[in-house]
């Protein structure tokens, strides 16, 4: 399968309940219990750049919009 969507396996298994119930037992996204995975933006969602101390989680961009309503001040 070269496509990552999908789009049109799905379109051909529409009908074809069983079959579509085994292709989705054997390529549906892994559910994360631990890694890299497992920790989130809680604003946008990205896995990259996450600052998870003081329970912050967040990654490093929303943190920089974000960093004043949470109440933490920039000093110079």
């Amino acid at each position: 399968m070269t496509t990552s969507d999908y789009q049109k396996t799905f379109a051909q298994l529409e009908n074809k309940h069983s079959k579509m119930k085994k292709f989705l037992k054997h390529n549906k996204p892994k559910e994360r219990k631990f890694g890299k995975g497992m920790k989130r933006c809680r604003f946008c969602g990205s896995v990259r750049g996450h600052i998870g101390k003081y329970g912050i989680n967040a990654c490093r961009r929303c943190f920089r919009e974000q960093a004043k309503s949470m109440g933490f001040k920039k000093y110079t």
